[in-house]
């Protein structure tokens, strides 16, 4: 048996009259790597604190095993907004060997000024400092609260990487599923109170899940026919309880609490058909934008910038065509957020401009959320929008039943907005956005902090939506099922149109990098090759006519020249090999330190050599 690193023995968590979770029981193992997956509100979050104990709890016991060093994630990690970035990372102690690895780690998630000060730094920004002082400690066991959110998909797929290689243990709670598919090996569901656990990954979760599902309805369906017969007996005269066996009383109510439970699923899709859009939708015309950047050229994101700036969109020409439902991929910092802006009007071009057409109706949800009255119900933030939504055809939905499409039940309808989780609000700020009616979509980030039931929502919502869809998105699995195109910003105005989703745009690209890798393998040995042809050419052409005071290599000299060619090629490839492995963000923590270490001591023994060489080339 695998050594267990955690036990959780009927635990209950309640806030006043909300019980979040009751009795649930489970443990995590050495090896581990466990997803839990949850409805937004329903405690995920709180379950995290409480096992990393920075939040109480009700009853039960949480045992852990002994020396276990743990490292956690939090959603909204906080900073002393005056120290610097390095020292934020306060795990390397000023351990030299941890300090290095802090930059190490840094640079990797993009975090490049390593003396600017937290205050200065996104919300994003901040997050990946927080991901890189949790990594530089080598924990036993991670804790990680929602790690890909702000992440660029570049360094989720770092992560996800580095994540899945060796015998880490770790606890996570994240909707992208791509994520949970290629990391986890074991996935536990809160769900009605209750905890189930799923001995395998996202997918083996979808399939045992569904024949829970099954289950549970089958159950309650028998529940139900024998909960007719029994309460026909219980209604019978007073007297009658009152002589019969008190074990079936009892059981009754077991069975009427059986026989009563809800099972959420949704079995209708929702398909609006009164959406209309004309057949001109908006052409940019040559735009151009560029940022003055504050930073030196060597720390600007990507190497976009040059001396003017950071370059966003460099006369970029695009016509957006009816109903087209089109993904914006790439980097931090490349563009992605400011072309939506430019688009809607909320920022102004350099030169060029957007020609929109006269019947667009924008719909848009951006990354920052939108700001309630917190004292208001969630029902009547919608309805002062509207108190239906129009579906064509004469069908109507009302805001009350949009809501619990959108996964608000009756009773969380009548919460005030201040009583919402984080994932709620951002859910609440979608209905608003949908209950106007556009029928062109400009979605920023739309996944961050929604739970995985909702996205399937969204997904269907979108897949069905007979308008125009723009989706900013780093969720690859909802980029799949969603858009039909790509626009990729990979920085310094480069833009790429790709025709399909980002699973085949990953494999295009995939092939093309083996390619140029191939060709670069390819130059280089034909330049090997000419390179001693070339040597072997001037041994031959010796000049005769040299000065008759300049004396000739001894042989063994010539031969230390030749061996020194021989080291200085090799040592060229190896320092070559070093920095592009560096670069490339698939190297282990102690693969990076010790390349790292290894590269000035290669390039003094370079130039030990070069030295040398020169010496003997002037005999």
């Amino acid at each position: 048996m695998a050594n267990p690193y955690i036990d959780i023995q009927n635990l209950t968590k309640s806030f006043g009259a909300q019980v979040l979770f009751e009795n649930i029981s489970f443990s995590i193992a050495e090896g581990q790597r466990v997803g839990l997956i949850a409805q937004n509100g329903t405690g995920k979050s709180t379950l995290l604190s409480i096992l990393t104990g920075h939040e109480g709890y009700d009853s039960g016991d949480i045992i852990y095993r002994r020396d276990l060093k743990t490292g956690y994630l939090e959603q909204s990690p906080r900073f002393n907004p005056d120290e610097s970035v390095l020292d934020a990372c306060f795990n390397h102690e000023g351990n030299p060997d941890k300090v290095l690895r802090a930059k190490q780690i840094l640079t990797q998630l993009k975090i490049r000024d390593l003396n600017q000060p937290m205050g200065q730094l996104s919300g994003g920004q901040q997050k990946r400092v927080a991901l890189a002082n949790v990594l530089i400690t080598e924990p036993d066991f991670l804790i990680l609260d929602e790690p890909t959110n702000h992440l660029d998909l570049e360094m989720i797929e770092w992560l996800e990487d580095w994540l899945s290689r060796g015998n880490k243990t770790l606890l996570m709670v994240t909707h992208d599923r791509f994520f949970l598919d290629r990391v986890c090996n074991l996935i536990l569901e809160l769900d009605n109170r209750s905890i189930y656990t799923y001995r395998g990954n996202y997918a083996y979760f979808l399939e045992k899940r569904q024949q829970r599902i099954d289950n549970l309805r089958a159950e309650v369906a028998r529940a139900n026919n024998l909960y007719r017969t029994e309460l026909e007996w219980m209604r019978r005269m007073p007297q009658a309880r009152g002589h019969k066996a008190r074990y079936r009383e009892e059981a009754f109510y077991e069975l009427e609490r059986v026989a009563k439970q809800r099972i959420e699923e949704r079995q209708i899709r929702l398909k609006a058909s009164n959406v209309y859009i004309g057949s001109k939708i908006f052409e940019c015309q040559y735009v151009s934008k560029c940022y003055k950047s504050p930073l030196p050229s060597s720390l600007r994101r990507g190497g976009d910038g040059n001396d003017e700036g950071v370059v966003i969109l460099k006369d970029f020409y695009y016509n957006f065509a009816r109903f087209e439902k089109m993904g914006v991929v790439g980097n931090n910092g490349t563009g992605k957020t400011t072309f939506i802006k430019l688009l809607l009007g909320l920022e102004q071009p350099d030169s060029g401009k957007f020609d929109i057409g006269e019947t667009v109706k924008f719909g848009y949800f951006s990354q920052e959320g939108l700001k309630f009255s917190e004292d208001q119900r969630v029902i009547d933030v919608v309805r002062d929008i509207a108190e239906y939504v129009d579906l064509g055809s004469g069908r109507h939905l009302s805001a009350s039943q949009f809501l619990q499409y959108f996964m608000f039940t009756p009773e969380q309808q009548y919460n005030y907005v201040y009583k919402l989780s984080g994932g709620e609000k951002r859910k609440l700020y979608l209905c608003t956005v949908l209950m106007r009616s556009p029928n062109f979509l400009v979605l920023d980030e739309p996944t961050n902090d929604l739970d995985i039931q909702t996205l399937q929502v969204l997904e269907e919502y979108l897949q069905d939506f007979p308008g125009c869809v723009i989706v900013v998105s780093h969720d690859r699995y909802f980029m799949d099922k969603v858009v039909d195109h790509l626009l990729v910003f990979k920085g310094g105005g480069e833009i790429k149109d790709f025709p399909g989703n980002y699973s085949q745009y990953r494999e295009w690209s995939l092939a093309e990098e083996a390619k140029r890798v191939e060709q670069s393998a390819k130059s280089k040995e034909q330049g090997d090759k000419r390179q001693e042809q070339k040597g072997q050419q001037s041994d031959n052409a010796e000049p005769s006519t040299a000065s008759s005071s300049r004396r000739k290599m001894t042989y063994k000299e010539k031969r230390e020249f030749e061996q020194l060619e021989l080291d200085i090629a090799a040592l060229e490839a190896e320092q070559k090999a070093i920095e592009e492995a560096l670069c490339s963000g698939t190297l282990s923590i102690d693969e990076l330190t010790e390349k790292s270490k290894r590269l000035p001591l290669l390039k003094d023994e370079l130039d030990e050599k070069s030295m040398r060489w020169l010496e003997l080339s002037e005999i």
